[in-house]
């Protein structure tokens, strides 16, 4: 009774600190900054009798609000510019052609196009364009003859003036808020990771679908890493700056990512370690122990987030004695090696000393830091400069990004023309809002985003229908109206279904104050919202479609070489001419991100229809192997690089350039005319005298050829997995072909 009473409080205590958490969270603080910027405006001009007007200047900070996108101050300075220029440019166009159903049919598919293929410079751009296509879409049957559209004009650039200010002033008030929110956020994504990782000492679960989440929850920690590398690193005060904040966010940072690559290079054979102790309860003590650090590390995060002196919330000592102590028992008691649960020990200890010392860095000063950690750190971080080039190379059938922008612009285009001529409603604009926010580049990110539209927007049009029919006091549909606003703009970079069901009452309460038929105008809005949904996703399904398994093997043959690239580092680490510490962990960075992005694609093509879904099995296997082989790889170059060189003879040598020649064979059976990714084979060439003194008979060198082997054995693997995706690809061309000429 005791026991579940306190787990019940943990809970509740638990639950406590999540909510907070998130008010003090980046998307709770980008939400309150966009609704101050729109609501406002609005509240300042209806006092004097000017709300049209004012929902105009709310407009103008919206769409440049939208376009603010975490990242360096300059970043997003630039972006917020781009994107107040490029809208206005675009309702200036607009307005020219939408007195012309034929003349806006055509520049709507040119806008159309032109703004998704801003998709890639990168994701701020992207950002920028679709905010251009929604300024284009709610003027489609508007117009402003000359002296109202400068009116408007002047009034929209005064709210993304507004929008900026408020912006830019909070950045330069609290300059490293959003570096310690984005830092929070990826403390609390590590955590989660090693949350998964723990399932791995629980018997009942599946440990390939464990492995499958595992590599989403990668992803997810890779693109809050990339967030906060732009943050801390293209920023000039994070560069040029001594204080102690920015030391400190720096130092915390490198310690996490090393925590979070160390968490994933311990891998052991789970299923093996499972079936010998399972029956003895200590996996379950390893378990709560490492559930428990998992803890340690939200407790970090919500410090960091809430601006608090970070203060450890457990001691370790007692639990990793008492872990010790149980592995000697069971050496005595049992007739096999516990040396696997050592190694579990070992790691266990080091992440903990890990966590020790990011607490610790709370008292450093200024000066603990060098510069050229900082000058190194930018290295990581990927380019945003606009290269025109990049523009001219994707106007081809090839890019992924081409033929999502040619998909919307015939079908925005033609879904205005048909709507328009044949007036089957008045409101063509909401369809094609619809369309634009559900469409995306592949098949299964589009039917996710339509399924996710289809029942926030049911559901939020059911809940803002009875506000409506219950509450007629202004005063509390405003209060309300701001409640939704608040919550939907919080949430839509967290839960997008939750996000557009709170946007659906906030429309729906905001036409109230302009409309008597608000129900009729709710029926409206919701059955046009469905066929704008269906529209988006038969186009997907047929006009350019893109799907992964079109892209899986030029993924799996970009991750094969980034594998390569980290295992060669170890024939240069044996050779003497081992790489710097920054160029070593960029190296190690490239096998994350394609990792990363291996994933990503594979997530993808288990949302498509099953038809379409080619060499599913073998991709499976292919992405498991692989987590395997880099977390082993990682253990590798960790254990090279602690290792007296003595220990390392020419069988081991030789079975690294087995584990590459077998990678290489991998690599170049996935080659084809559209492979973009150049290879080239490296030769590391090793001393004869290098072994004159190799001690063949150590234990170190034992378990490097346990490890070797093992290594070998995954890319042996790996190498069966891609040649039977290869001969499968073969054999289906081959009978394609032999239809066309039957």
């Amino acid at each position: 009774m005791k026991r579940n009473l306190s787990k019940f409080v943990l809970y509740i205590m638990k639950q406590t600190q999540e909510i907070k958490s998130f008010f003090y969270s980046q998307y709770f603080a980008d939400g309150l900054r966009i609704t101050i910027g729109c609501i406002v405006p609005v509240l300042i001009f209806a006092t004097f009798g000017q709300f049209t007007n004012g929902t105009i200047v709310s407009l103008g900070a919206l769409l440049v609000g939208l376009s603010d996108t975490p990242g360096a101050p300059s970043h997003r300075r630039k972006g917020m510019i781009a994107g107040a220029i490029l809208t206005t440019l675009t309702f200036i166009l607009t307005n020219l052609v939408n007195q012309n159903v034929y003349l806006l049919a055509v520049f709507i598919g040119m806008a159309c196009f032109i703004f998704a293929m801003f998709a890639v410079f990168n994701s701020r751009a992207a950002n920028v364009g679709l905010m251009c296509i929604l300024m284009m879409l709610i003027h489609v049957q508007i117009h402003y003859p000359i002296a109202e559209a400068f009116n408007y004009l002047g009034f929209y650039t005064l709210g993304g003036l507004w929008y900026i200010a408020i912006s830019l002033s909070i950045t330069q008030v609290r300059p490293y808020r959003l570096a310690e929110q984005e830092l929070s956020e990826t403390i609390r994504y590590v955590a989660d990771y090693i949350r998964l990782k723990a399932n791995f000492y629980d018997a009942k679960i599946d440990n390939d679908k464990n492995y499958l989440k595992l590599i989403d929850k990668q992803v997810e920690v890779n693109q809050h890493q990339e967030n906060l590398r732009d943050v801390l690193f293209q920023s000039k005060r994070s560069i040029k700056d001594t204080t102690k904040v920015g030391r400190y966010l720096t130092l915390v940072f490198n310690d996490i990512v090393d925590l979070f690559e160390q968490s994933m290079a311990a891998h052991y054979d789970y299923n093996a370690i499972s079936e010998r102790f399972g029956p003895t309860g200590i996996l379950e003590d390893f378990k709560n122990v490492i559930l428990k650090y998992t803890n340690e590390l939200d407790n970090l995060a919500y410090q960091l987030n809430t601006n608090t002196q970070p203060k450890p919330l457990y001691d370790f000592d007692a639990d990793l004695s008492r872990l010790h102590a149980k592995i000697d028992q069971l050496d005595r008691n049992q007739q096999y090696s516990t040396f696997a649960l050592r190694k579990v020990l070992i790691n266990l200890r080091d992440l903990v000393r890990r966590i020790r010392n990011i607490y610790g860095y709370s008292h450093l000063q200024p000066d603990d830091v060098k510069r050229k950690e900082i000058d190194d750190a930018k290295r990581f971080v990927q380019s945003s400069a606009i290269d025109l080039k990049k523009f001219r190379e994707n106007l081809t059938l090839k890019s992924t990004i081409f033929r999502h922008a040619c998909r919307m612009a015939i079908v925005m285009s033609i879904t205005y023309y048909v709507f328009e001529v044949t007036n089957i409603t008045n409101n063509v604009y909401w369809i094609l809002l619809t369309i634009m926010v559900i469409l995306k580049p592949g098949f299964g990110l589009t039917k996710e985003r339509n399924i996710q539209r289809l029942i926030g927007t049911t559901i939020g049009g059911l809940i803002g229908a009875l506000i409506l029919l219950t509450i007629h006091d202004p005063t509390v549909l405003f209060v309300l109206l701001v409640f939704f606003f608040l919550t939907a703009y919080s949430l839509f970079r967290v839960n997008y279904v939750i996000a557009v069901l709170f946007m659906t009452p906030y429309v729906l309460i905001m036409l109230s104050f302009v409309s008597a038929n608000t129900l009729d105008v709710t029926k409206e809005r919701i059955l046009d919202t469905f066929i704008g949904g269906m529209i988006a996703f038969l186009s997907s399904y047929v006009i350019f479609p893109n799907w992964e398994s079109m892209q899986v093997k030029e993924s799996m043959r970009k991750l094969l070489i980034a594998n390569y690239n980290y295992i060669v580092q170890a024939l240069k680490e044996i050779a003497g001419q081992a790489p710097s510490v920054t160029d070593y962990k960029l190296t190690r960075k490239a096998v994350y991100v394609e990792t990363a992005n291996m994933g990503s694609t594979f997530q993808r093509m288990l949302t498509e229809p099953k038809k379409r879904q080619k060499y599913t099995k073998e991709v499976n296997k292919f992405v498991i192997f692989n987590h395997i082989l880099a977390s082993f790889s990682v253990t590798l170059m960790n254990h090279l690089d602690e290792m007296d060189n003595n220990y390392i003879n020419k069988d081991h040598v030789r079975a690294i350039r087995k584990i590459l020649s077998s990678l290489e064979q991998s690599i170049q059976l996935l080659h084809s005319e559209d492979s973009t990714k150049e290879f080239v084979p490296l030769i590391i060439e090793i001393p004869n005298d290098r072994f004159a003194h190799a001690d063949t008979s150590s234990v170190d060198g034992q378990l490097l050829t346990e490890q070797l082997e093992f290594l070998s054995k995954i890319a042996q693997d790996l190498h069966k997995i891609v040649q039977d995706l290869h001969t499968k690809s073969t054999t289906m061309s081959e009978n394609d072909l032999q239809k066309v000429l039957s």
